[in-house]
């Protein structure tokens, strides 16, 4: 026997070669990291979404399905473009400036507890870190390259794999019959891994992202803060990063809330904040995520701390669910057999 013949024999050892070949082959394209992500993202709630008409009408064709909805998404996205991405960038640009007015004025200046915040402040030179970061999100949000572009083509990928789903599993199951199929299966392994956890783990995670957003924003509404939407945004950005994301979204929302009724407001955030820390703690995470994801503290903020140092922000994002996929292939929390019961909870909950 052959070293190859015995090298394909070995499982074990050619997946994990196999691993990280493909960790290395991600690595070195991590430039397209956002439209990796934006297009399973996009594709992984698309086709979710033909399964779920297809069980009602099970002859129904999936471009049928994803056709009308994608129309619908661009006419909303155009709708947004139009008339709210200029609202949330004045409305950020006006929070920044509320904010750089409020650190320096003299009521902070006076008070001993936030004297200590503002000598820190100068330290790290916020002035300058707040027009840099306005011009940056600025620049961001109005150019057409990067973000843009990956978001155009992550929708368009994502568009002509869903709509033709039925014949990509036909094709791709070509290669499981083919003289690597040893490859081939181990790849298909692989993936079914990374769908059962990263996309579960995903899409809860956003799920719980807009349940916090919509009760943040309710709150923001009642108490007539400034800038909804971009403080809405930044929420809902921050509510994708998994536990941290809420106590994070606690400080600028306090320096605004300060900056429009004193120590008052301050109070009423920090009681939202702790009111929607506990839903998602005891009431989102249960029903969304099950037993399955649950991690110790330690743990969740261990691995956001490395991610980011590792993928930049996206890792912020995608950390938990990397680490939970690798868990699961080690063997050592496995959460693919707690899918179904994530979907009943999903149903049963919304």
């Amino acid at each position: 026997m052959s070293l190859y013949d015995k090298f394909v024999e070995n499982k074990r050892l050619r997946r994990f070669v196999l691993l990280l070949i493909v960790i290395t082959v991600f690595y070195l394209l991590r430039s397209m990291m956002s439209m990796f992500l934006l297009t399973f993202t996009f594709t992984f709630l698309s086709v979710q979404l033909v399964r779920t008409v297809q069980k009602r009408l099970p002859r129904i064709k999936p471009v049928w399905v994803i056709a009308p909805v994608y129309l619908i998404i661009i006419g909303l996205l155009i709708f947004v473009i139009a008339n709210y991405i200029p609202q949330l960038i004045s409305q950020t640009a006006k929070m920044f400036t509320s904010l750089q007015k409020f650190y320096e004025s003299k009521e902070v200046r006076s008070n001993p507890y936030l004297d200590v915040i503002y000598n820190y402040l100068q330290q790290i030179n916020l002035d300058n870190q707040i027009k840099v970061a306005i011009t940056q999100v600025v620049n961001y949000i109005t150019s057409v390259g990067a973000v843009g572009f990956n978001i155009v083509i992550s929708f368009l990928l994502s568009f002509f794999y869903t709509s033709q789903v039925e014949q990509m599993n036909a094709f791709g199951r070509q290669f499981l019959d083919s003289k690597f199929s040893w490859l081939f299966s181990d790849l298909f392994y692989y993936g079914k891994k990374f769908v059962n956890t990263f996309g579960v783990v995903l899409e809860a995670q956003l799920m719980i992202a807009v349940v916090n957003t919509t009760l943040t924003t309710i709150t923001l509404l009642f108490m007539k803060m400034p800038g909804i939407i971009a403080l809405s945004a930044m929420v809902f950005i921050l509510s994708l990063i998994p536990v941290a994301g809420v106590i994070i979204s606690l400080i600028p929302l306090s320096f605004v809330a300060y900056s429009v009724g004193g120590i008052r407001y301050v109070i009423y955030i920090v009681i939202m904040i702790v009111v929607i820390h506990l839903i998602e703690t005891y009431f989102l995470n249960p029903q969304f995520m099950s037993s399955m994801t649950h991690l110790p503290i330690f743990f969740t903020f261990v691995v956001l701390i490395v991610s980011e140092e590792l993928l930049g922000t996206w890792g912020l994002v995608i950390g938990i669910p990397i680490f939970v996929f690798f868990l699961d292939i080690l063997g050592v929390h496995s959460i693919g057999h707690n899918r179904k019961k994530f979907r009943i909870k999903l149903k049963k909950t919304l």
